[in-house]
Formats: C-alpha cells, sequence, structure tokens
C-alpha cells in the first residue's frame, strides 16, 4: 500500500471512465428511447473535495450521453471527451492539453477499453467489480464497486496521500 501511496502523491490529474465506474454500468432505456444513468452521491463528494485541493478531474468515455455532460457540468468537471473507443488517444489529446504528463496522472476504469490508459499512467486504478484482465494489470482496486463510491475512494486516496484528506473533511465540522 504505501506504493500506492507514494505513486498518489504525484497526482495532478485524475481521469474517469463513466459506464460501470461514475455508473453502475447498467445502460437503462425507456420506451420512448430515453436514456438513464444512475450516479452517487458519494462519488460527487469526493470529486468536489479533489477538486478543491487543486487535483483537476476529468473524464473520458466511450459513449455519447447528455447525462454524462450535465452530471460533470453539475460537478465542476470542465474537460470532458465523449465517443472515443480509443481511450489511450483521448488520453494523449487531455494530457496535451493540460499541460501534464503520465507520471501526474490517474485513471479509474473498469473495463478493457480502460486497459491502456491504466497502464500508460503513474497510479492505474479499477474498481472493486471491474474485469479481471483489468484487475490484473491495476495498480489499486477499490473495495466499492462502480457507481457505488468507488470513485469517492479513489479520490480520497490521492487526498490522503497528499496531505489534504483531513483538511477537506474539517470543513463540515
Amino acid at each position: 500500500m504505501q506504493d500506492i501511496v507514494e505513486k498518489a502523491k504525484s497526482i495532478k490529474l485524475l481521469v474517469l471512465d463513466v459506464d460501470g465506474v461514475l455508473t453502475d454500468g447498467k445502460l437503462y432505456f425507456s420506451n420512448s428511447g430515453d436514456e438513464m444513468k444512475t450516479f452517487s452521491t458519494l462519488d460527487g463528494q469526493g470529486i468536489k473535495m479533489l477538486q478543491q485541493s487543486g487535483v483537476a478531474v476529468a473524464i473520458i468515455t466511450g459513449r455519447e450521453s447528455a447525462l454524462v455532460k450535465r452530471r460533470a457540468e453539475n460537478l465542476g468537471i470542465k474537460h470532458i471527451v465523449q465517443g472515443r473507443e480509443d481511450k489511450l488517444l483521448a488520453l494523449e489529446e487531455l494530457k496535451s492539453t493540460l499541460a501534464v504528463d503520465y507520471p501526474e496522472i490517474a485513471f479509474l476504469g473498469d473495463d478493457l477499453p480502460d486497459l491502456a490508459p491504466i497502464r500508460k499512467v503513474k497510479l492505474g486504478m479499477t474498481v472493486a467489480n471491474g474485469h479481471s484482465f483489468v484487475v490484473e494489470h491495476a495498480d489499486w482496486q477499490t473495495s466499492a464497486r462502480g457507481g457505488e463510491g468507488a470513485v469517492r475512494e479513489a479520490c480520497e486516496l490521492i487526498m490522503r496521500a497528499q496531505g489534504t484528506l483531513l483538511e477537506a473533511w474539517e470543513k463540515y465540522l
């Protein structure tokens, strides 16, 4: 675990997948074709605290969804890349835009399309219910499932390593 804490100390950008990470991975459609997703408020609070601590958060997802855009806006996530199956290429473009390099990036994903970025960044992470092959290659795995607080765990791991977590919590005392 100490190795993970050391890796987390240098993180300036946390990149998140959506389906299976920010959501439970299920796709809900109504009879009229409306798409629905559920997001955890625990994750939302973690993202807000992490951003307030000075670590940027971005989203890279293979699907296009107005719901994801709205959720990102609600959380103050300014960098969102949707509809990109090649997540490593999307990450390369994002890191250039944000002037960060791989040793300063963490990525949280759950399935095979997330594997290349998970392996490339300083801190590659997956959720408790991540695909077994992804788990084999990730540096760290949350205890919570995707959509159920996994992102919050990752945010707090980074903040704890950087010494900003207790200060964030104390604001609520």
